[in-house]
């Protein structure tokens, strides 16, 4: 072999070497930071790009995996990569105890979701992206807990992950990150909080049971004695209503009686008119003899005891006056 082939072998490979060094293929939703001699240059997008080797490096980025061990447990580590991923990505961040307004040890486990939009920024303005956003998201849910007592922490979650989406958004801007929701897993309060918690609901659930049933009782009371109140109403308006009914049948019976004598008084008096007779005499011997039948009727068959005024000899002058009448009536 002589030294001209050698070269030519030596110059292939490093050639091949430089064309594979040289080529650099970037998958769909990743970019790669570029330095020249330890100075930024370039980023690349996705598909085939060509970079000159040796002087030409990208710069690595930290980034969190969650690795589990042989007996299960799980081990976050931070691993060096040379390319950003610019997908969504989300950390689950292991429970950490915070102190609420009214003194309260709560375990709370946080979900982060974010996604990189300057991979420039996300390399050079921050040294470990991933544990800075971990760092950070715990110590500002720390300070937003802090201002809350445990009942609001348990009954406002949505606000407090809006609260802690818009800080964390704004800290992790200038590094090139969006986040975009922030997720309370878990609020687990102490032992005793909890069953002191659960005492004092199921005081409440009877409290409010017995409230409903008092309210019941007093609407059911109320509606009785309305029932009783429009049954009285209607009872006296039905008896008004009969009263008034009946003296408008009696005025109306009384006035065709009176019409009906005074009907028979004209025929009387116009039967008598050619005679000499007085007609007033024959009605008052007419009631007199009537108000006779109706006393010998109350006194019973065996009474045969009849009590006569004082002045008899009127009664018998009208008794003759109304036989002479009935006489003229027949002629």
């Amino acid at each position: 072999m002589t030294a001209t082939s050698i070269l030519a072998g030596i110059f292939f490979l490093f050639t091949s070497v430089i064309i594979v060094k040289g080529v650099r293929i970037v998958r769909q939703s990743e970019s790669m930071v570029i330095e020249r001699l330890g100075k930024y240059r370039t980023t690349l997008a996705a598909g085939i790009n060509i970079i000159i080797p040796i002087i030409d490096r990208p710069r690595e980025i930290a980034w969190r995996v969650v690795a589990e061990r042989p007996n299960g447990q799980k081990v976050t580590q931070f691993r060096l990569k040379d390319r950003v991923d610019l997908r969504e990505t989300v950390f689950d961040f292991p429970k950490q105890g915070v102190i609420t307004k009214d003194n309260v040890v709560t375990e709370i486990n946080a979900l982060i979701y974010f996604q990189i939009i300057d991979p420039v920024k996300a390399v050079y303005e921050i040294n470990n992206l991933p544990n800075a956003i971990e760092k950070l998201t715990q110590t500002t849910l720390r300070n937003v807990i802090g201002e809350l007592e445990l009942d609001e922490c348990l009954t406002s979650r949505d606000t407090i992950n809006m609260k802690l989406r818009s800080i964390l958004d704004e800290a992790t801007n200038k590094w090139g990150v969006k986040v975009n929701r922030v997720e309370l897993q878990d609020i687990n309060p102490p032992v005793d909080i909890k069953e002191a918690m659960e005492k004092q609901m199921r005081a409440e659930r009877t409290r409010r049971a017995q409230i409903i049933d008092a309210e019941g009782t007093k609407k059911a009371a109320i509606l009785e004695a309305e029932g009783r109140k429009g049954a009285d109403i209607n009872r006296a308006e039905g008896e008004k209503q009969a009263r008034i009914l009946r003296a408008e049948g009696e005025a109306t019976a009384r006035l065709a009686v009176a019409e009906a004598e005074a009907e028979a008084i004209q025929k009387i008096a116009k039967a008598v008119a050619d005679t000499k007779a007085d007609p007033t005499q024959y009605l008052i011997a007419v009631k007199y003899i009537e108000t006779i039948e109706a006393v010998l009727k109350e006194g019973g068959a065996g009474s045969k005891t009849v009590f006569m005024p004082y002045e008899a000899s009127g009664l018998m002058s009208s008794v003759g006056g109304l036989k002479e009448l009935m006489s003229a009536t027949k002629d």
